[in-house]
């Protein structure tokens, strides 16, 4: 990791920041030992520390880096993973143009085979994607291992959540930088070597904190606009939406829609839940006979049925 930043072939000013939050491994004895030549090539280092016995978690640590440094932009850089010589050179020069941008990068998975389809998917999204897609399963639309911005647009979305374990303070920021009006671009080149392992901190958040986030995110950005919608799947995943919803947007549905003929057959989904009396019947119908706008509710787990739906989108007008 600090190699990587000793290797940059950027030739302006630039600084390490670094904040130790309570690690009882070697890691403050590798920074000294990277400090002496870091500091000999022209790069100042400024270290930080927690000195309580617990750590105050991700969120606070990476603020804690921000608030110590001083540069004009703000390179992002996990110790698990190793830059590309060029990252910051080629990731400043978007950055200039983006000043109110979130500025991601395509990255390499080590080992190779781990999680495949989410690295297809974080490499592969189109520039119009990286804002349509914001409300899928994946998170931020560039990863925040990547990411660069401007030190002045970080403290106008205002700095990351510093709840600690189980907080995914990188996506509440991604959030709040979208709501803020702000921007997502991707350079299109392999600049950082993502590790994954397993004690990684992203894997201590649970699936259902991701979730409600999730729903809050899409209400406060779509359905808050909207007097009425559908919503398509019939199945697990959209009910389990519908529950989620809050009572004013629940109210706003007015159908499941479906390809699956038993689900339709059933006629309606029955809100049990529900502490109003009659509880609610949802209708579900075909998604021929669906009345837009929808809130599509599916898995893409292959390309063959990725193909299959869209197909089926088309028949629709919908845009993705």
């Amino acid at each position: 990791c600090l190699k990587s930043v000793w290797e940059q072939d950027f030739k302006e000013t630039m600084e390490l920041s670094v904040f130790n939050d309570a690690s009882k491994d070697s890691s403050a004895e590798i920074i000294e030992k990277w400090k002496t030549k870091l500091e000999d090539a022209g790069v100042p280092v400024i270290i930080g520390s927690n000195e309580s016995s617990q750590p105050r978690g991700v969120g606070f640590a990476k603020n804690q880096a921000v608030i110590q440094s001083s540069g004009t932009y703000l390179c992002f850089l996990d110790s698990d993973d190793v830059m590309m010589p060029q990252r910051v050179r080629l990731q400043h020069e978007a950055a200039i143009q983006r000043p109110n941008s979130i500025i991601g990068c395509q990255v390499r998975r080590e080992p190779l085979e781990s999680t495949e389809r989410y690295t297809r998917w974080i490499n592969n999204l189109t520039e119009e994607q990286l804002l349509t897609q914001v409300f899928t399963s994946h998170g931020p639309t560039v990863i925040m291992p990547t990411w660069f911005c401007s030190r002045e647009w970080f403290f106008h979305v205002g700095k990351f959540d510093e709840g600690g374990k189980g907080v995914p303070e990188d996506l509440l920021f991604f959030y709040k930088h979208i709501q803020k009006g702000g921007e997502v671009f991707r350079v299109n080149h392999c600049l950082l070597l993502y590790r994954y392992h397993p004690q990684a901190a992203t894997h201590s958040i649970l699936e259902g904190t991701i979730w409600n986030h999730r729903v809050r995110f899409l209400e406060d950005r779509v359905l808050s606009s909207w007097t009425s919608f559908t919503i398509w799947n019939a199945g697990k995943q959209g009910k389990k939406l519908y529950r989620s919803l809050s009572p004013a947007n629940r109210k706003k549905v007015t159908a499941f829609c479906d390809v699956d003929e038993k689900k339709i057959t059933r006629g309606f989904y029955t809100y049990e839940e529900s502490e109003v009396r009659p509880k609610p019947k949802i209708p579900i119908c075909h998604f021929r006979d669906a009345t837009p706008p929808f809130v599509v509710c599916v898995k893409l787990v292959s390309t063959t049925f990725s193909l299959s739906f869209m197909c089926k989108i088309s028949i629709c007008s919908i845009r993705k």
